[in-house]
């Protein structure tokens, strides 16, 4: 039996399949419930080999899907759903139909690069969590935001200066709005939901605590970073997963997001912002890392100080960060 091609166009209930021999003969095609039964079903119907590629592109069920292809044997590729677009022979006349045979004809010519590294049961444990984490935080955040545009349009400037980051401040600010009632009783709304979301958050903290023990090197290893904590080490590792897979530090600092973009044409050669591809999260992460430069005792307050200028605080303001260092400032890779 020779080698087969299988493309997936997967969605939460359904999966469109399209199955392709060597010479791009079609032999199989139709839909099926995306559940691991209906792809094992698949296999046996069209006698599809062990270690058979199967191409899909990213979403939400794309790493589910894979890890039920793996335990059948069969060879999993993730592809990137914006190179899927761009390489469309139709873009204006999608259909999951076209969708799947385009993902089989494609992993069948080897036309796509950007593929997606598929994470170990552990690193999916830890990006969850991390995930979540960062879903309970944006909910604090939220309701901090909507307790000050309360009291802004009520006219209450003063209680909108003062810091609403831990229960201290909470209780401060409804203790001077002890003669404003109705304030104080939707105030209290938005400190019950804040205070909800912050035992989620210390939850997810112990359980972190616990998944972390997985990765203690790393995160040690990380850790003598000046800035770097836990989160952040965690979220560096969640993101990378198996750095073996790196050849250098330029390929990880791509990876990430962090490099410049490029313009090259003739002998015009124009670089602008970083590319910001990758994970947004471990960007934010490492800015916040790097705020730690700014005290005196840090190890890189010296460089933090050298990549500041008098009119770059006056124009942009040190929240935005500096400015990129110097050639003779910047770190070797390696």
């Amino acid at each position: 039996m020779g080698a087969y091609y299988v493309g997936l166009d997967v969605h939460s209930r359904e999966t469109v399949f399209v199955i392709q021999d060597p010479t791009g003969a079609v032999i199989g095609r139709g839909a099926l419930p995306t559940t691991p039964e209906a792809f094992a079903r698949m296999c046996h119907q069209y006698q599809v080999p062990p270690g058979t590629p199967v191409a899909l592109e990213t979403g939400t069920s794309a790493f589910y899907v894979a890890r039920a292809l793996s335990a059948l044997d069969l060879k999993p590729i993730v592809i990137d759903a914006h190179e899927v677009r761009l390489k469309a022979h139709r873009p204006a006349q999608k259909s999951d139909r076209r969708d799947a045979f385009e993902l089989c004809d494609g992993l069948r010519r080897d036309l796509y690069r950007s593929i997606v590294h598929i994470p170990s049961p552990a690193i999916s444990a830890l990006r969850t969590a991390l995930s979540r984490r960062r879903h309970f935080i944006r909910i604090q955040t939220a309701e901090v935001n909507a307790t000050k545009r309360l009291l802004r349009g009520a006219g209450w400037l003063i209680g909108t200066r003062g810091s609403l980051r831990n229960g201290r401040g909470w209780e401060r600010l409804l203790g001077a709005l002890a003669s404003e009632p109705a304030l104080q009783t939707h105030t209290r709304f938005h400190y019950a939901v804040w205070q909800q979301a912050g035992e989620q958050v210390r939850a997810i903290d112990l359980l972190l605590a616990e998944l972390g023990h997985g990765f203690r090197d790393e995160v040690r290893r990380l850790e003598t970073v000046p800035g770097v904590g836990p989160i952040v080490a965690l979220t560096a590792v969640a993101v990378f997963a198996d750095v073996e897979r790196f050849g250098s530090a330029k390929h990880v600092a791509s990876y990430a997001g962090l490099v410049p973009s490029t313009y090259q044409s003739a002998d015009r050669d124009c670089h602008g912002h970083i590319t910001k591809r990758g994970s947004a999260e471990l960007r934010t992460m490492l800015c916040e890392a790097a705020q730690h430069a700014r005290r005196p005792s840090h190890p890189l307050h010296p460089y933090f100080l050298k990549a500041l200028c008098p009119a770059w605080l006056q124009k942009r303001g040190r929240r935005r960060g500096p400015p990129a260092l110097p050639s003779a400032l910047r770190p070797v890779a390696g």
